[in-house]
């Protein structure tokens, strides 16, 4: 028989203490990383759970990486809304408590002011958190607006705001100063004061008439362009009876005239002379009459005119402007708002007639034609082509009503909105001058010239002529929904902005036109200007009802920030929850370790010990000695 040797590769006992020193291994890893294994396999049974809950904190991690930079621009956003709040109430408070002293410039210094919180208002549109612009909508890395200064005073080639501001002036005033009205009497009359508009939607607008002047007799404004009258008849009025003109202003609010007849020669200001007969009394008051209107074309006009071409700057409008055309009498001459919508030929109607039947659609919403009993959106084709104008005004819901002049329809759409239109009878439609399937996308819009004073519409501006003031994106949607994060598996909020909404908007267009008009200091009338111009900026910086508001977005702002606060804190307490539980199944007892490797290292030394005596073991200890 053979004899083996005792060795680490065939003894049972080496065997044994390869693996206590395996273990020993283990346990020592487990020690000092406090896992149960580095692997999935080492895990055992719930490694596929151990999966799970790593799977799910990773998210929770996502999760509060989206939260923590969602509230840093929000933080940012927020700051921007109440400086922009801040800018409203110092230019309101400026305007109304500001003194009327013009500098060299031709400003008070409530309008310097203006001119100072402008360029931060901008300037606070136009933040950034990181590489996002917060208030460009979903070009996030496009400038929200051009700067302060490109708004107020363009390039070389573009026109701003003052400069539109002027253009506007010129068109209100008129050539004659008289905010585009003309005082008379008609022929072979001496006794009637007649009041007309000259039809362009420049100037100022006849809204009634009040009179307590004896014996006469007072016609309301009507008729297309409007026209009003008073006769005084063969009565003098008596001393202290008053007659009293109502007009509406470029920017829609209003202002009278109130003349009260008076014996006292000269006759005080607001007054006018009662003559020996009403033939005179009527000079006298058509005299009078004209000074006042050229006083408030001088006044409350020009400060109206300044806030209507700053919406008009401000609030871009689609304009589908029509071809010049001609109805079918005999000379044929340019349609006007009186020409028929149908009509024989040789009589004031379009050269092409609509019919019972037809339409034309504006925004999607159809106008019928009707042989007559017009209702709704129905007109008669025997109606007028200004009939047809103020329908398609109605439904497009335009600020700005369409006008036509010298054979040339001029239509307007909503603030900021497209304007569409088309027809079921394209040959009729081509008679207004408009081609069929024509859209407008908005525009800035200015007065159409030179020259300004005589100018008959409002036109669109283009991007190579006219400064368009907001470069962000101006997509479908709302402002909020262009920017959207995901705060936890099922909720997102949304919190984007766009520059052009209308609680920014209306605040820069406001500042930007108090900051904007200069006044002459030689004119008598310099003080009035202003006044009226500051008064107009206070009131229209006080809240709107009805209107967005900055403190609507600060508000919308604040629950965006509150829902991801609400999943954060929700998300903080799974996540402890989850690791907790990874804890029980990837993790160790360390004393239970401790406890285990103490054994080994005993059972280990151990045999260490037998092996080594076990080596030390050899035949020759086993033989007798002879």
């Amino acid at each position: 028989m053979s004899i083996d040797g005792v060795s680490g590769r065939t003894s049972y006992i080496g065997t044994t203490i390869l693996n206590l020193r395996s273990q020993l291994n283990d346990l020592t890893t487990q020690l000092a990383t406090g896992k149960v294994s580095t692997t999935y396999a080492g895990q055992g049974l719930d490694r596929g759970f151990a999966l799970s809950l790593r799977a799910q904190i990773s998210g929770i991690n996502a999760f509060s990486d989206t939260a923590t930079n969602l509230n840093t621009r929000l933080s940012v956003a927020n700051l921007t809304l109440q400086g922009l709040s801040d800018v409203g109430t110092q230019v309101k408070n400026a305007a109304t408590t500001a003194t009327l002293t013009l500098n060299n410039s031709g400003q008070t210094s409530g309008q310097i002011t203006a001119q100072a919180a402008f360029s931060n208002a901008v300037a606070m549109l136009n933040s950034q958190s990181g590489d996002r612009y917060l208030f460009s909508g979903r070009a996030m890395d496009t400038p929200a607006t051009v700067s302060a200064d490109t708004m107020l005073k363009g390039t070389a080639t573009q026109a701003g705001l003052t400069q539109l501001i002027n253009e506007r002036k010129q068109a209100d005033q008129g050539t004659n100063l008289m905010g585009r009205l003309s005082v008379s009497s008609p022929p072979a009359t001496t006794t009637v004061t007649s009041v007309a508009e000259d039809g362009s939607p420049f100037g100022l607008k006849l809204l009634s008439v009040q009179s307590s002047l004896t014996g006469a007799t007072v016609t309301q404004p009507a008729g297309t362009p409007k026209s009003t009258s008073v006769d005084l008849g063969a009565v003098n009025p008596k001393d202290g009876d008053k007659v009293k003109f109502n007009f509406t202003l470029p920017d829609g609010t209003t202002d009278a005239i109130e003349l009260t007849a008076t014996t006292t020669s000269p006759p005080p200001a607001g007054s006018f002379l009662i003559g020996a007969d009403t033939t005179a009394t009527t000079a006298n008051l058509q005299s009078t009459l004209t000074s006042s209107i050229k006083t408030l074309s001088d006044t409350s006009l020009v400060a109206a005119s300044a806030v209507a071409a700053s919406n008009n700057f401000f609030n871009p409008v689609a304009t589908v402007a029509g071809a010049a055309v001609n109805n079918q009498n005999t000379p044929p001459a340019p349609i006007s708002g009186a020409t028929a919508l149908s009509g024989a030929a040789g009589t004031d109607s379009l050269s092409t007639s609509f019919a019972a039947g037809d339409t034309i659609t504006v925004n999607g919403t159809p106008i019928t034609f009707v042989a007559s009993g017009a209702t709704g959106n129905q007109v008669n084709v025997t109606d007028s082509v200004q009939t047809l104008m103020a329908k398609i005004d109605q439904i497009s819901g335009t600020k700005n009503p369409s006008t036509i002049s010298n054979g040339a329809i001029t239509l307007h759409g909503a603030d900021g909105q497209n304007l569409s239109i088309s027809s079921s009878n394209t040959a009729a439609l081509g008679a207004l001058g408009i081609a069929n399937n024509t859209t407008a996308t908005p525009a800035p819009l200015r007065v159409g010239g030179p020259p300004f004073d005589t100018a008959t519409n409002l036109v669109a501006g283009t991007p190579d002529n006219t400064v368009y003031w907001y470069t962000g994106e101006n997509g479908p949607g709302s402002a909020r929904g262009t920017a959207v994060a995901q705060v936890d598996q099922s909720i997102t909020v949304q919190y984007g902005a766009r520059a052009n909404e209308q609680a920014f908007r209306y605040l820069l267009q406001n500042v930007a036109v108090y900051a904007a008009v200069t006044t002459n200091a030689s004119n008598p009338n310099a003080s009035a200007q202003v006044t009226a111009l500051a008064q107009r900026v206070s009131g229209n910086l006080a809240p709107q009802n009805g209107q967005q508001q900055i403190q609507d977005v600060q508000a919308e702002f604040a629950g965006a920030q509150t829902a991801t606060k609400a999943a954060t804190d929700r998300q903080t307490q799974l996540k402890a929850m989850a690791e907790t539980m990874l804890d029980s199944v990837e993790g160790v007892n360390q004393d239970e370790v401790a406890t285990k490797i103490l054994a080994l290292q005993t059972s280990l030394q151990a045999s260490y010990q037998t092996t080594s005596m076990l080596y030390q073991t050899t035949l020759l200890k086993y033989l007798p000695i002879a």
